[in-house]
């Protein structure tokens, strides 16, 4: 059975819906950093999203794209810590149940994040199997709809508005770099590059501990990930079904890099724009850090997807630098 991809018209929607609901995030950009890469670097800051990351635009494009009353038992999903927020959120924002099954070593303060928007968690082992069995017992006991991370049509069509508002933020951009893990955002991203700036490249973004999207790219097949080994925790999951369709047609390339890197990454960003992001949205400017793309008197859109991290495990990030 094809697979539904959003359309133009899903996307415009989108951000209409959302309009009010989330930030219209700034984009920031530094001489210096201009000048290091010989490139006109643009920022797009969802660190500055509300719940701290883009995945606020999906989570509340799915629940207001619904009816109440397939919403009347709430909503249900499965999270390491960033949807599991933004839904949590849009869910206390429609006033309905969320209930989040996160594994048992997801960063505490995504957890105490989630309980601050009123989400009812439920733990359990960190593997996709065990949180996929738990999510559907959760969903069995309660009659709440499943709002998936990543493989959602509403979820992509939300995702995608960060990148349209960024293209219509700057001049044309030759590429446009977006982190991949689940593939809602580096999907949505494709999409909106083109339809709003068909000359853009988009390049995703992966830790190569943990770079099954890479792999599922240079074959041609949906490759799972096992044993994900990185910083970058909101790119341990696998690569979905929908964005993998989009991402196979629209995306130009997928590159990998290292975790010296991406902790590299994050100090820089943290010296020179003076924001504070989490190791996943570091990972496209650490791209730019290991030359994986020439960007060279390009201009480069770079979506800084969240900034969910605590003091402690940044510090002690910046201290290994």
């Amino acid at each position: 059975m094809p697979v539904s991809v959003p359309k133009l018209k899903d996307i415009t929607e989108a951000a209409k819906r959302t309009a009010g609901m989330i930030h219209h995030t700034p984009v920031l950009h530094s001489r210096t950093l201009n000048t290091l890469f010989d490139a006109a670097l643009f920022f797009k800051c969802e660190n500055f999203q509300k719940a701290g990351s883009f995945k606020s635009r999906g989570a509340v494009n799915a629940l207001f794209s619904l009816d109440d009353a397939i919403l009347s038992n709430g909503v249900a999903t499965h999270s390491s810590g960033n949807h599991a927020q933004a839904l949590a959120r849009a869910a206390s924002v429609k006033n309905i149940p969320a209930y989040i099954v996160m594994p048992g070593n997801a960063p505490s303060i995504k957890v105490e994040a989630v309980k601050n928007y009123g989400g009812l968690i439920t733990f359990c082992k960190p593997d996709l199997q065990e949180r996929e069995n738990t999510l559907k017992k959760v969903i069995e006991k309660t009659g709440a709809i499943e709002i998936h991370p990543y493989d959602n049509f509403h979820i992509v069509s939300g995702q995608a508005t960060a990148a349209m508002e960024l293209i219509n933020d700057t001049p044309p951009l030759d590429f446009i770099l977006a982190p991949v893990g689940g593939g809602g955002l580096l999907g949505g991203t494709a999409l909106s590059a083109r339809f709003f700036s068909n000359g853009t490249k988009v390049v995703g973004c992966e830790p190569g501990g943990a770079d099954d999207a890479f792999r599922s790219f240079r074959n041609g097949k949906l490759i799972p990930c096992t044993n994900p080994r990185t910083i970058a925790d909101g790119l341990l999951t696998s690569l979905g079904e929908l964005p993998f369709t989009i991402i196979k047609k629209y995306v130009h390339d997928i590159v990998t890099v290292s975790e010296k890197a991406i902790t590299a990454a994050m100090k820089l960003l943290f010296e020179r724009l003076k924001i504070v992001v989490e190791p996943s949205a570091a990972v496209p400017f650490a791209a730019i850090l290991e030359n994986k793309i020439d960007v060279k008197n390009k201009k480069v859109g770079i979506i800084i997807s969240g900034g969910n991290i605590d003091s402690e495990k940044l510090a002690k990030i910046f201290k290994q630098q």
